[in-house]
């Protein structure tokens, strides 16, 4: 398999992440500005397919029509050049002070009018740019203090804000799909949907809910102590996967946005296993496959083109690996033994209720729960066979 990327992996990466200055809470930028016309020819020569970006990203909070002009009309000649796309593209409502509260749920109403004007704007560009996907990060929507905030009402501004934004992609013919980016902390105390099931369960309330998914990062989930590729199962069942953020972290610290795999590399293996390999042997999720990390601020440029490589080949690395363990037929004896397909059976025969269920005296009377208690599933083994696969013991 190669290691090289070809725009049918559907790569992708950020114009934040690349274009970090290494700014936190603790010291300033250890790089200069990015030139967003620099990044879109870079990342095409390292063989991503696309570009996605912050409003602020591309175009400095509040610059003049004809600077943004300027900038929109150079962004756009590089993407010509290159033939990079905007799969997706974001709002940002966390920087300003005046989103300190949030966007969406501020307790001030005429920085929650503020805030959907700005995203309007935004879809805007993206319908231009050709983008499909609107994410829809709320960083700030949330609270550090119980008392500060009706929860209730600010679930109900939430709504409010997202109704109107699909009214205005449908009547606008723009056909966007929105996704939903959970995270449970940082930068509030307590961000509102903080999960993955948060997420999807607000969906449900909303008036257009098949227009409205989740887009899931890696560390984001992790940082709760979840299990990524759990996760993303149950997004794949609710089909409601409408983007993916990829990246690495080590557990529940602050959100690390390390290199992809540089942090759980087996649920990495699991993770990818899943989107490649799905159940019927094909891919999952046909989306982007997205990159959301931050080069460490010990890196140069030099180093930030590096680590969005290896984002790449970590991927692949880890794409390939998963192909092995699946046609390994020691591995397809192992899932056999530990019943993993026999799962998709369903436990009810045709046509079967809860009458004939209670008939059947083999699900219960003669059944020897004793004998079937005493043997194992071979989980373990199946464990250490994909171990071995992803350190190519195998």
């Amino acid at each position: 398999m190669s290691l090289q990327a070809t725009p049918a992996d559907k790569f992708s990466f950020g114009l934040w992440t690349v274009g970090w200055q290494a700014r936190d809470a603790f010291g300033d930028a250890t790089r200069p500005a990015l030139d967003p016309v620099e990044a879109v020819h870079k990342l095409a020569e390292i063989g991503a397919y696309g570009i996605t970006f912050h409003d602020d990203d591309l175009v400095p909070f509040g610059a003049d029509a004809q600077t943004r002009d300027g900038i929109i009309g150079g962004f756009k000649k590089a993407l010509d050049e290159t033939g990079l796309i905007v799969p997706m593209v974001t709002t940002n409502l966390f920087t300003h002070p005046v989103f300190k509260d949030g966007g969406f749920t501020s307790n001030d109403r005429s920085v929650r009018r503020y805030a959907i004007r700005k995203v309007l704007r935004q879809m805007d560009l993206g319908a231009e740019l050709g983008a499909k996907t609107l994410v829809l990060w709320g960083g700030r929507e949330g609270a550090e203090y119980d008392s500060a905030k009706d929860v209730g009402a600010a679930l109900d501004r939430y709504r409010e804000a997202l109704n109107l934004l699909a009214q205005y992609s449908e009547d606008k013919g723009y056909g966007l799909r929105f996704a939903i980016e959970p995270k449970p902390n940082e930068p509030r105390g307590d961000i509102l949907l903080p999960t993955a099931g948060h997420a999807i369960a607000f969906v449900q309330e909303l008036e257009r809910p098949e227009l409205f998914g989740i887009n899931p990062e890696t560390g984001h989930e992790q940082m709760s102590n979840l299990n990524f590729t759990q996760g993303i199962a149950q997004a794949l069942w609710h089909k409601k996967l409408f983007h993916i953020d990829l990246n690495g972290q080590h557990g529940p610290k602050f959100d690390q946005d390390l290199v992809f795999g540089h942090g759980d590399l087996l649920n990495a293996f699991s993770l990818v296993d899943l989107l490649e390999n799905g159940p019927d042997g094909a891919p999952a999720y046909d989306g982007p496959r997205h990159f959301d990390y931050k080069p460490s601020r010990t890196e140069d440029f030099d180093g930030v083109w590096e680590s969005a490589k290896d984002n790449i080949r970590m991927y692949l690395l880890l794409k390939e690996r998963a192909a092995a363990f699946r046609a390994d037929p020691e591995v397809q004896a192992a899932l056999a033994e530990s019943k993993v397909a026999e799962l998709r059976t369903p436990t009810l025969n045709p046509g079967e209720g809860y009458q004939e269920l209670l008939n059947d005296r083999t699900a219960f009377e003669d059944y020897d729960a004793d004998a079937v208690g005493a043997k194992g599933f071979g989980f373990v083994k199946l464990n250490q066979l994909a171990i071995d696969h992803l350190l190519r013991a195998r």
